[in-house]
């Protein structure tokens, strides 16, 4: 009886090198994928983790180095080649016309969706996806794409990668795909991930969520400084392994901090509500919780128009806020790095209605070394830094300032496991200094960082909970029941 032939990369790239003038994005780096296996990639922030999806996804072109597919040389390989070869992308950044509805945006993907009826075709489509990998999103597929929030916008990306229409998908790319969605739909997602390569599809799994790595990869390659430094088995990896071949020196766990020396102190934020009252002192770091769109976001919103609603900047603004959303609300695109980085500082940084340029850059490279921006020159275009890196910049426009309190809408979306811990550490100092913090998040490690913790449910706040309280167990049950399990 013969042996089963060997099976044939869906898609492979060897010895890819890009440069972008004296910073060696890839510096050749060699990645197979294979029909029927997820394979986890990860590394800092600027490892070259965006740049190797690009090339896979044909929107860039390596320096040197070759790409084949299913054996054989794919020449001018670029995005139309990638998408016939099956190749399908979900990136960290977004990529939905905000102006146009779901269905528009699914007919924009698929190319053969057109002529009479393209319309129905298309609302078929994404329906049938978004109900097979999210049941009971709630998602309306006439609905403007602007309307929607962000946790929908990225189940609406992922649906669109994994349908088909003409040319099916072989291999799907997900770069931080829960970055935006809750613990339950976070699952739904990873189960369906499963799913499909159980089926011969083949996942390319980007996350600095190492747990969904290790759960869900089957193999695991670590990048670092534009090379590949570690690859085998998944089940060979631990959270401490991949944190070290990463180059990373963190904690695997955070501790929370004493709370008790806070019940005393003084209240900064009193916001009264339909639900419980959000009460926040001094020198505390109040989380929010529960399922996304659950209107965690809409309080911070409500908290930072009632106390800055003046376009002109303060010398001692009252609070500051750090976008989720940065390429909605956070940064500004046609900026420089350390521009972005000291808007919120100019009457910090001014003399006599002009900026201080001095100042400015010394403030820059101060928060540069700080939080590691991972970049060669602050005058760079902030659009320059990989998804992370452009997040640290809106955490450091904020601490920069005066404010006393720190309001945060998932700020920590895409940032690796070093600078998440590098950033935690950050916070504590700043809450021990008197500095007050109200965070929202959709990663329960996070949520349990925090002295104490308000749980959401349909637009208000259902539970409160303190100290050991805050817990994985509680937070779900308030969630789905608006009640604390026994």
């Amino acid at each position: 009886m013969s042996a089963s032939p060997a099976p044939i990369p869906v898609i492979e790239v060897e010895d890819a090198r890009i440069s972008f003038g004296a910073v060696k994005a890839l510096a050749g780096v060699s990645l197979r994928i294979m029909p029927g296996e997820c394979v986890g990639l990860v590394g800092h922030n600027g490892a070259g983790k965006s740049t190797i999806v690009n090339v896979i996804n044909g929107g860039l072109s390596p320096d040197e180095g070759r790409i084949s597919g299913d054996g054989a040389t794919l020449e001018r390989y670029g995005i139309n080649v990638a998408r016939a070869h099956g190749v399908r992308c979900v990136f960290q950044e977004l990529s939905l016309c905000p102006n146009l509805t779901v269905i528009e945006n699914t007919r924009l993907v698929h190319r053969d969706l057109g002529g009479l009826g393209w319309r129905g075709r298309a609302r078929a489509i994404i329906e049938e996806n978004l109900d097979a990998i999210f049941p009971g999103h709630g998602i309306d597929s006439g609905e403007i794409v602007a309307a929607l929030s962000i946790a929908q916008r990225q189940m609406v990306e992922i649906a669109m990668a994994f349908s088909s229409a003409g040319t099916a998908p072989r291999l799907v790319i997900l770069d931080e795909p829960t970055s935006s969605l809750d613990s339950s739909l976070a699952k739904q997602m990873l189960a369906h991930v499963r799913r499909f390569v159980a089926e011969g599809g083949a996942v390319v799994f980007i996350s600095h969520i190492l747990n969904e790595v290790l759960a869900t990869a089957d193999r695991i390659v670590v990048m670092k400084d534009g090379r590949v430094v570690a690859e085998q088995p998944a089940g060979d990896f631990t959270i401490h392994g991949l944190v070290e071949a990463m180059g990373s020196v963190a904690k695997e766990e955070a501790e929370r901090r004493e709370t008790r020396e806070l019940a005393s102190a003084p209240a900064v934020i009193e916001q009264p509500g339909h639900g419980l009252p959000l009460v926040a002192r001094k020198g505390e770091i109040v989380g929010l919780a529960g399922l996304s769109g659950h209107g965690q976001t809409e309080m911070l919103l409500r908290l930072h128009a009632k106390r800055s609603g003046d376009w002109v900047l303060q010398r001692d603004p009252a609070v500051t806020f750090v976008a989720g959303d940065r390429r909605l609300n956070g940064v500004f695109e046609l900026w420089s790095i350390l521009k972005n980085l000291s808007v919120a500082s100019l009457p910090d940084l001014s003399r006599h209605g002009l900026v201080a340029l001095e100042a400015e850059r010394h403030k820059g490279a101060d928060w540069k070394e700080r939080i590691d921006i991972r970049t060669q020159d602050m005058e760079n275009p902030v659009l320059s830094l990989s998804g992370g890196n452009q997040q640290k910049v809106l955490f450091a426009r904020a601490l920069s300032t005066r404010a006393p309190v720190v309001l945060m809408d998932d700020p920590m979306r895409g940032v690796d496991v070093g600078t998440k811990q590098e950033v935690y550490q950050i916070i504590r100092q700043e809450a021990a200094a008197g500095r007050t913090f109200i965070w929202y998040s959709t990663e329960m490690e996070e949520v349990c960082l925090c002295d104490r913790v308000y749980v959401f449910r349909e637009g208000e706040a259902v539970a409160e909970l303190e100290g050991d309280d805050v817990n994985e167990k509680n937070i779900l049950a308030a969630s789905f029941q608006g009640a604390l399990v026994a």
